[in-house]
């Protein structure tokens, strides 16, 4: 059963039994008191006609029950209700004698009471009145004598039978009345949660914005709010869990995107080998770098994991001198760069700064290679190491490219953006470069600045931490 019913049933169902309780308990209280009049005033009659008959006793004491009976005959005392009959009776229930004929004629009760107390009884009439019968005992000479009147009470019990007749139809009215009352109240209390309810399968469904109105501050109240906060959390953890797989996601781009540059460079010297005639210093020095970018693709797809996937923070950095940091770093692209007609020119001082000299590398290619894409046909990149006024080592590159257009230049190290997307996927590009230069910088303690016009090429400047800082 549905709560709604529940709560309509129960409402229903409690008023009808409470006001049935208290309404019979009402009309039987008011009955009760007035069959207790009604004896009063029995007793008080059964009273009166014991004084009469004591007055009898008076003046002829030596009377025998069945002179006292037959003397009772002439006795006749009236009240608002007319002449009292009254009838006077045997211990074991023999009519000996009375005034007036009573209701009861074949029933006394001087046999069904014990010995020497009175007593009273409810009789029904076979012309279905109701009459209140009493007896009390007269003691005399030669035995007990019962004194016996009745009194006509069919009144209250008529009026008690209309009162529960009345009272029944009120509790249909009263029923029908409450049961109408009982539907608005439990529709408002079920209202907040059939929103609870369709907020819930909203949220089963994807919706994880959807939150409930908070009204007052009683039980449901309370569930709403609780709902939002669990509503709020849930939606904050699957944007934790997206993130996450956004992580794993951003990992694969940029793993893919940071293999491309050395085994550009290993494919480049194997190439320069396999076509052209060289000197044995120019195979040697080719043998070298494609080994020096088989251990660095090693070394990077480790360090890529516990940065990108893992999150580590904690990456020893140890002084590197600048100058052939840099030229080591350029010579790695140098080959590939001039079969593009593009000149690189590196150009550095000898200064230190500290770094994790991999990573730092990353940032370099990454530097480099964005600055290759932005150079249509031919061009000059500039690549510079130097420290400045107050000894902050920093990396530049100068390329004399397109440029970046204004709008776009403070979002280039957003993950995935790109300023012109079908050019960069055309040369193979994710958008990812630029943003993990930013993070791998911000993990060595440094910046990444950016200055560019479109039409005039970009300046990329590294500023990282000095030996002594």
């Amino acid at each position: 059963m549905k709560l709604f019913w529940k709560l309509f049933c129960s409402m229903t169902l409690i008023t009808a039994m409470a006001c049935s309780a208290g309404g019979y308990a009402l009309i039987d209280t008011q009955f009760r008191a007035s069959l207790e009049r009604e004896v009063s005033a029995l007793y008080e009659e059964n009273d009166l006609l014991r004084y009469a008959l004591a007055q009898e006793l008076t003046f002829n004491p030596l009377y025998s029950r069945q002179e006292l009976a037959k003397a009772a005959g002439g006795i006749s005392i009236s009240t608002s209700r007319g002449v009292l009959a009254f009838r006077l009776s045997g211990e074991r229930g023999e009519i000996l004698g009375g005034s007036g004929v009573l209701p009861t004629e074949n029933v006394t009760l001087s046999n069904a009471l014990p010995t020497g107390q009175r007593g009273w009884t409810i009789e029904i009439l076979p012309d279905g009145r109701t009459v209140l019968h009493a007896a009390s005992p007269l003691a005399l000479e030669d035995g007990i004598l019962y004194l016996e009147n009745c009194r006509e009470v069919s009144e209250i019990f008529a009026s008690r039978s209309e009162q529960y007749q009345n009272f029944f139809a009120l509790m249909l009215v009263l029923i029908g009345t409450v049961g109408a009352l009982a539907l608005v109240v439990s529709a408002m209390l079920v209202r907040p949660l059939n929103r609870l309810s369709h907020a819930a399968r909203q949220m089963a469904e994807g919706e994880l914005d959807q939150r409930v109105t908070v009204r007052g501050d009683d039980e449901i109240a309370q569930l709403s709010a609780d709902f939002n906060v669990m509503a709020h959390r849930i939606q904050r953890q699957v944007q934790e869990l997206k993130a996450a797989a956004q992580r794993q996601e951003d990992f694969t781009g940029s793993f893919a995107h940071e293999i491309k540059t050395p085994l550009t460079s290993i494919i480049g010297y194997a190439d320069l080998l396999r076509s052209r005639p060289a000197t044995e210093e120019q195979v040697r020095q080719s043998a070298g770098y494609i080994f020096n970018e088989g251990r660095r693709l090693e070394s990077l797809s480790r360090k890529l994991m516990d940065l990108i996937v893992l999150n580590k923070h904690d990456f020893p950095l140890r002084p590197v001198p600048l100058d052939a940091f840099l030229n080591r770093v350029g010579g790695t692209l140098r080959p590939s760069l001039e079969q593009q007609g593009i000149r690189l020119t590196v150009c550095a001082q000898a200064a230190t700064a500290l770094m994790e000299p991999d990573l730092m590398e990353t940032v370099c290619l990454n530097l480099l290679d964005n600055a290759r894409k932005a150079i249509e046909t031919g061009g000059e990149i500039l690549m510079e190491g130097f420290s400045q006024e107050d000894g902050t080592p920093c990396i530049q590159v100068t390329d004399s490219g397109r440029g970046i257009p204004a709008e776009d230049l403070n979002r280039v190290t957003e993950a995935f953006y790109m300023v012109d997307k079908s050019r960069s996927r055309t040369q193979g590009g994710a958008g990812l470069g630029l943003a993990l230069c930013r993070r791998i910088t911000e993990l060595h303690g440094g910046t990444l600045e950016l200055e560019s016009s479109p039409g005039q090429g970009t300046v990329v400047r590294v500023r990282l931490k000095g030996e002594t800082l």
